[in-house]
């Protein structure tokens, strides 16, 4: 179904060859599709742009693209900044708005904020459930040889010819500020497509056989997918487009595809004809791996909690279901102690009965996932017993299109109910499964809590990810598990109808048209950031969460949904740090912050007095150590690129992170622009350190400066014992070591514009 090839490639005739010269593989690395648009958006500094041979690429994107959980505080971030207007394009869509009258922001708050927003800098608003980000994105912004940049991880436009990459808010900030995104050159795998997929298999089927093979081996972490081969003109652009929407699960930087008729024709039913190019590899050009992806053997899939890669085929699945969903209790018990999972109970004599299905978001909402569902429940019913069925379209756009084609009447005559284009199910506040609930959702990701469950509370369902069509037989069969190429079912493609006008009278567009006299509109809980203050010459941190688990998400980190409704406010929302994975963390780092307060009017807070006086004359450190907390995990930052997950530490006083890698670029990125120190450990060193001791590094700040990489450092345990460890912050680029030396990105650029 899926081989991998960790040896290089080039293309022949159409064909991957084994690469028989190393020292073509510059060359040929420039005749990908992805080096062809990375250079073309390649923009050196004056000082290096005579140079041909580029090791690191400086990136202007084509636009930029932002949800109403994120474009707040880059809006913020960036007036703190000097911002004046958006240079590009700007989108600000409004999908995640839910559950934010609880407690935090109204919702329309952020929205006339974000309004006001693109009236005064010139920007674009989509209102809300108008569409969801990256839908959006699809059907107005991209085009053949672009660039975009979006404030969420899955940006991902690569099957309509689009660079997408997903970061931090603070990447999109440099953006704004006319700067540019600074990475190294990456390597391009080639993801070569053979056959065609049978007929009940879908995109989700497809992603999910992807993430399983590429994820827990890094096989393409931080590298480009370039999609070509004979089997990419056997699917629709829709199917393209959600496998190419879930690539951001396997870590991948970027992802490309080769383009074709089916890709003009989807941009000329969208109005936008002259957005087609045609996009090729070239002949010879090289890969430094390949996965090779035969769809006609791909199955249904199921992806079990916690995780997308957690997955097998649905037949697997369902012979093995008590052996696994054993397995997942037993992840459960050891994530959450308060909670009782007892997911083997919907193992029945008739097969796995799951609770509820959701077909939803940038990867299941679209009109050809939603048709076909629609297909396979013709003439069925869902019944009227526990399971639920809940469909999401993606954009008005679709929903009216599904309408017009008498596929909603077929959903809503079957028992399923349509609901308005909402990230919700994607991040935890939509249709939230009751306590031991199991949800089949045909959305992106499927971590802890993405389904809105507490179990600091004791409530704990799951999330198992399904294909849009699996799920409608699963509706179809009274909720029990079920691959959709275990049925017979009739379907008949119908040319999807693009409708702009929904755009034209709800959304504003006013890129080119920004106008500095317009009112900036906050609302009560819309805050600015807390002062922030440069690295000491030498630094102490204390460890306020150890965290042993093999991979941390950014869910753990900063949790989704409900929590939401304090995106406005870093204070507010800082109070829900680790708060479902290490609920101490929060005030164990506010003592910490109030003892560095204290530091600063000249006190001699007792904790900092005894921990310093193990490594040197404590009253003189006093004078040039910054006291700050630390968050240790082996490896952080899968997930979700929401800055959230790196501000929030910083705002409750974070200084550093310590691990053996980061899980994504994009979570690293965070650390540095919020002024985190981002100190690995080599694969093979010991850390035995746990909560409530601290690591001392003196001199960071030359460390820094000079560019060292291996630093070393001090760990003083609770006992008082003192050991030596290296840490290791590799790679900072001139820009990443100001912006920690400064304090954070706002930092950096207040100094430039001094």
């Amino acid at each position: 179904m899926i081989t991998l090839e960790t040896n290089g490639v080039t293309l022949s005739g159409g064909k991957p060859r084994p690469a028989a010269v190393p020292a073509d593989t510059k060359a040929g690395r420039e005749k990908t599709i992805a080096y062809r648009i990375l250079r073309a958006h390649h923009t050196p500094k004056a000082e290096d742009a005579s140079q041909t041979d580029q090791n690191g690429l400086r990136i202007r994107f084509d636009a930029l693209i932002s949800h109403d959980i994120t474009y707040v505080g880059i809006i913020q971030t960036a007036r703190a900044s000097g911002l004046t207007e958006f240079p590009v394009p700007y989108a600000m869509t409004n999908c995640h708005n839910s559950l934010c009258a609880v407690g935090g922001t109204i919702n329309e708050d952020d929205h006339v904020f974000g309004l006001s927003a693109a009236k005064k800098y010139g920007g674009i608003y989509v209102p809300a459930n108008q569409s969801v980000i990256h839908s959006y994105a699809r059907e107005e912004l991209a085009a053949c040889g672009s660039m975009i940049l979006g404030s969420d991880s899955h940006t991902r436009y690569g099957a309509l010819g689009t660079m997408g990459v997903g970061e931090g808010g603070p990447e999109l900030v440099k953006q704004l500020l006319k700067n540019t995104y600074d990475i190294p050159a990456p390597e391009v795998v080639l993801v070569y497509l053979t056959g065609a997929p049978r007929r009940g298999v879908g995109p989700h089927d497809v992603a999910l056989a992807l993430v399983k093979a590429t994820f827990a081996n890094g096989f393409v972490k931080n590298r480009v997918l370039e999609f070509a081969g004979p089997g990419v003109a056997n699917l629709p652009v829709d199917f393209r487009n959600g496998i190419d929407v879930m690539t951001t699960e396997t870590t991948c930087l970027s992802s490309i595809w080769e383009t074709d008729a089916q890709v003009a024709a989807y941009y000329a039913a969208h109005g936008r004809p002259e957005a087609y190019r045609e996009l090729r590899p070239g002949e010879g050009a090289y890969y430094d791996r390949m996965v090779h992806i035969e769809l006609d053997k791909v199955e249904c899939m199921i992806a079990l909690p916690f995780h997308p890669s957690n997955a097998y085929t649905i037949h697997e699945f369902n012979e093995r279901a008590d052996e696994l969903l054993a397995g997942v209790e037993a992840e459960a018990k050891e994530k959450f102690p308060k909670a009782h999972p007892a997911l083997r109970s919907k193992v029945t004599r008739d097969g796995v009965l799951a609770d509820q299905g959701v077909i939803a978001g940038c990867s299941g909402g679209t009109f050809d996932n939603i048709v076909e569902a629609a297909d396979i429940l013709q003439g069925g019913s869902t019944g009227n017993g526990f399971f639920s069925l809940s469909v999401y379209p993606t954009s008005v756009p679709v929903s009216l299109a599904l309408t017009r084609a008498g596929k909603t009447e077929t959903l809503l005559e079957a028992g399923a109910i349509i609901k308005p284009s909402f990230c919700g199910p994607c991040f935890g506040a939509g249709d939230v499964p009751a306590n031991n609930g199991l949800s089949l959702r045909h959305t992106t990701r499927n971590f802890p809590n993405r389904e809105g469950s507490k179990p600091g509370e004791g409530q704990l369902s799951a999330v198992a990810l399904m294909d849009a069509r699996s799920i409608a037989a699963t509706a179809r069969n009274g909720g029990i598990i079920t691959a959709a190429t275990d049925i017979d079912y009739e379907t008949a493609p119908i040319d999807y109808t693009f409708d702009r006008s929904v755009y034209a009278r709800r959304c504003y567009y006013g890129f080119g048209k920004a106008d500095p006299n317009a009112e900036l509109i906050l609302g009560p809980n819309i805050t600015d950031w807390p002062k922030m203050y440069p690295l000491a010459d030498n630094l102490l941190v204390e460890l306020d969460a150890v965290i042993r688990d093999a991979v941390t998400t950014t869910d753990e980190l900063i949790p989704s949904g409900e929590t939401s409704s304090y995106r406005s406010n870093p204070l507010r929302l800082s109070e829900f740090a680790l708060s479902r994975r290490v609920p101490e963390y929060v005030g164990r780092s506010k003592a910490v912050a109030a003892d560095e307060a204290a530091r600063r009017r000249g006190e001699k807070p007792e904790k900092l007095v005894h921990a310093l006086s193990k490594v040197g004359h404590a009253d003189s450190l006093l004078q040039t150590t910054q006291f700050g907390s630390c968050v240790f995990a082996n490896k952080p930052g899968d997930g979700s690129a929401r800055e959230q997950a790196a501000s929030c530490q910083k705002v409750l006083g974070g200084f550093a992170n310590i691990c053996y890698e980061f899980a994504t670029k994009r979570y690293r990125s965070n650390c540095i622009n919020w002024g985190i120190l981002p100190f690995t450990l080599a694969p093979d060193a010991p850390f035995p350190y746990e909560a409530g001791d601290f690591v001392f590094v003196p001199d960071i700040r030359r460390a820094i400066q000079e560019g060292i990489e291996e630093i070393p450092a001090k760990a003083i345990r609770a006992d008082g014992s003192v050991e030596p460890i290296a840490l290791y912050v590799k790679g900072l680029t001139d820009d990443e070591k100001q912006i920690i030396l400064d304090g954070c990105l706002m930092n950096y650029y207040a100094a430039q514009n001094r």
